[in-house]
């Protein structure tokens, strides 16, 4: 077997232990295009879970963040990667310690976007952990909901476009598909970040609020998905987009998440349609 099938393979089972919710959808997608969003996943889960990490120093954060921003946007060094994240290492997960490996995970002729959008958002995280994820304002939701999330909707719209050049798709509606899912897991995780005192809710904003806001971003985010005329591409959308408005529902009767029934239910019903 060779490396790179290795590597592939090593690569969806990280993703399955990372996130069951994106391993089903991504499963939808035609090979080469799986390995890419893979890829693209892995290399921005890999930030995210040192912008999450529960027990590292906000300014330990900011530096790892700041410097492998700084390295994606050169020819990346795995092994100047290695030394950065080496004091941290037994503490991070494997879907950041192999930062290196997603990135050889992707097709040659898209890693470089792969690796601007990872640099862009690794940025925009620095600079909410400078400002201690203080939101005052629904521009400052906007912004932090950017970074983390919209990014990713415009990153996978590029992947659209290489895989397929007739995909044409808009780029505010791509931010808000990935805003939305993001505001929905904003409203699940909100007694968590509370308790570590991060609070993602404007001034004068309650709760209902941030339920129409995301509300809003998931409807744009339904719209985005009308423009991509690709069946396996449009279930790759629409499947989180049903789980985050069916989670949405749940929590709006108290429930904190929907089950794995459900979930199976839904995926049944989206492949029935298609």
């Amino acid at each position: 077997m060779s490396e790179a099938v290795i590597l592939h393979r090593e690569a969806m089972d990280v993703l399955k232990q990372t996130s069951r919710t994106f391993f089903i959808p991504i499963n939808f997608l035609e090979p080469t295009l799986r390995k890419t969003v893979a890829s693209a996943y892995l290399c921005m889960r890999a930030i995210d879970e040192i912008e999450d990490h529960p027990d590292m120093e906000a300014e330990t954060k900011r530096q790892l963040l700041t410097s492998i921003s700084e390295s994606l946007k050169t020819t990346f060094d795995a092994e100047k990667y290695r030394e950065l994240i080496e004091p941290y290492e037994n503490s991070l997960p494997i879907v950041t310690k192999r930062l290196a490996d997603w990135i050889l995970l992707c097709p040659p002729d898209v890693v470089e976007k792969v690796k601007e959008s990872t640099a862009v958002m690794a940025e925009g995280m620095a600079k909410w952990i400078d400002k201690d994820w203080r939101i005052k304002t629904k521009e400052d939701l906007d912004d932090y909901t950017y970074y983390v999330a919209g990014l990713v909707g415009c990153m996978l719209s590029d992947l659209w476009k290489w895989h397929d050049s007739n995909i044409e798709t808009d780029r505010e509606k791509a931010i808000a598909f990935g805003r939305g899912l993001q505001a929905v897991n904003i409203l699940r995780n909100q007694d968590e970040d509370w308790e570590r005192g991060v609070r993602f809710l404007p001034d004068g904003w309650d709760r209902e609020d941030l339920f129409l806001y995301a509300k809003q971003n998931l409807a744009m985010g339904s719209e985005y998905v009308k423009d991509i005329n690709n069946r396996s591409i449009t279930m790759f959308c629409k499947l989180p987009l049903a789980l985050a408005s069916s989670t949405l529902k749940a929590m709006k009767i108290g429930r904190e998440k929907i089950s794995r029934k459900e979930v199976e239910s839904i995926v049944k019903e989206l492949e029935s349609q298609h």
